[in-house]
């Protein structure tokens, strides 16, 4: 189990296909992870911290997420290497049984759909600010329509979305990651800066110490969590996309990945919490001044790592959909070129299909907030629920001590609880906000 090469695996592991390695570098991996996680739950953390009661709570409920997080990475790649299998639902599928695996694909099409949806809402949100700066006006004055919304989001969406989510492999990612992550980081050090700067617009008040109102209201962050640092949908493709496949090298690729992702998110909650107080917006760039330069650069360069960030989620979606296209294909017995779920005449109209559908639902959608619980409620299925249960079937097969076995079936029992906590808790709270 301690990370052995794929030529010394035991004989109920399986070996991943050759297909599946196109030899991603440690380095490209740690930049996808991050970036994966480094996405529009950003902007919620201060709130979260706002939330939580304070700093200390806040800081306590995302040690204890971290432990979770890690520990959910480590056991993918763990399930993928003795499952064979290459995506997330088809480790689900290859451990836990076909009934598993096919829930598995219906909460993995849902939440990476809404994720989607809620990504380009974050885009549309930062282009609509951008063209407002640039483009000053009286408000009674209609906007020239080229700076409508519908209009900004669908020529991005045409222009550079789609053309960087139709490689057919995630390790090309991680050029655009690396991209990302910087610009992911220059939130938070704006974030940092302004803390201290203090410049003109913004008005220092007198912050009460606070503490949570209730149990119910620290628990309540724990979505904004699962949202936040939510990677694990892209954790069995980026491990099977490794050269270096070795368990103990992809743990210490997800330790270092979280670590760096959590000083991030924490940087960004902390000050942005201690800037605006209870007074803090669900989106942190909404409580700053709209003319601030500065503001209005980290505003184009978060929706930079979105744009980045939103590929890795469409390869996952797409993956589910080549899945259904290869059994259907199968048994219509089709053209050869479409019998390549993985080839141009296939990937590509299933690509432009979710492009399509999420830039609908994102157009539509009256307000972001609505879904951020749903989405972190379904999200702890992918961090704490399948991959103990990957764990639990997993430890079933492989020859090991029985301490040992009975340790690691312990911990997968402790997720799948945990994880069924924070899904009903928060699907509860999110299901009764929205009514």
């Amino acid at each position: 189990m301690e990370g052995q090469s794929p030529g010394s695996r035991g004989p109920s592991e399986k070996p991943i296909p050759a297909a599946a390695r196109p030899g991603l570098s440690s380095l490209g991996a740690v930049f996808i992870l991050l970036k994966s996680a480094l996405g529009a739950g950003l902007l919620n953390f201060p709130w979260a911290f706002h939330k939580a009661g304070g700093v200390a709570p806040a800081f306590l409920i995302e040690l204890v997420s971290l432990v979770f997080l890690i520990s959910g990475l480590v056991i993918l790649g763990y399930a993928a290497s003795t499952s064979g299998q290459t995506t997330y639902q088809g480790v689900v599928g290859g451990l836990c049984g076909p009934a598993m695996g096919k829930l598995c694909e219906a909460c993995f099409m849902v939440n990476l759909l809404m994720i989607s949806v809620a990504f380009l809402r974050v885009i549309g949100d930062q282009l609509e600010k951008l063209c407002d700066f640039l483009l000053p006006g009286a408000p009674p004055a209609p906007q020239p329509w080229y700076v409508d919304q519908r209009f900004t989001l669908t020529l991005l969406s045409v222009l550079v979305i789609l053309p960087l989510s139709a490689p057919r492999e995630i390790g090309f990612q991680k050029y655009t990651s690396i991209l990302g992550t910087l610009a992911a980081c220059y939130l938070a050090l704006v974030i940092v800066v302004q803390y201290y700067l203090w410049p003109q617009g913004l008005t220092r008040e007198p912050r009460p110490a606070q503490s949570p109102s209730s149990w119910t209201s620290v628990f309540s962050v724990f979505p904004t969590i699962c949202f936040g640092f939510q990677c694990h949908e892209a954790a069995v493709s980026i491990y099977c996309s490794m050269r270096n496949q070795r368990l103990s090298h992809w743990a210490l690729v997800s330790v270092l990945s979280l670590l760096a992702c959590c000083l991030v998110y924490s940087l960004t909650g902390v000050y942005g919490f201690l800037t605006f107080g209870t007074e803090v917006s669900a989106d942190i760039l909404m409580s700053y001044p709209g003319n601030d330069v500065v503001i209005i650069v980290a505003r184009v360069l978060f929706a930079v790592s979105i744009v980045t960030v939103y590929p890795i989620v469409l390869f996952l979606g797409r993956s589910v959909m080549q899945d259904f296209w290869r059994r259907g294909c199968c048994r219509a017995c089709g053209p050869r070129a479409l019998a390549d779920s993985s080839g141009p005449w296939v990937r590509m109209p299933l690509t432009i299909l979710w492009v399509t559908v999420t830039l609908a639902m994102a157009l539509f959608l009256p307000d972001l907030s609505e879904i951020i619980g749903i989405i972190g409620g379904i999200s702890s299925f992918f961090i704490f629920i399948f991959p103990g249960l990957c764990l639990i079937c997993a430890v079933g097969v492989e020859p090991m001590g029985p301490r040992v076995k009975c340790c690691l079936e312990l911990w997968g029992v402790v997720s799948v609880l945990v994880g069924t906590f924070i899904f009903g808790q928060s699907t509860v709270g999110a299901v009764l906000e929205l009514v």
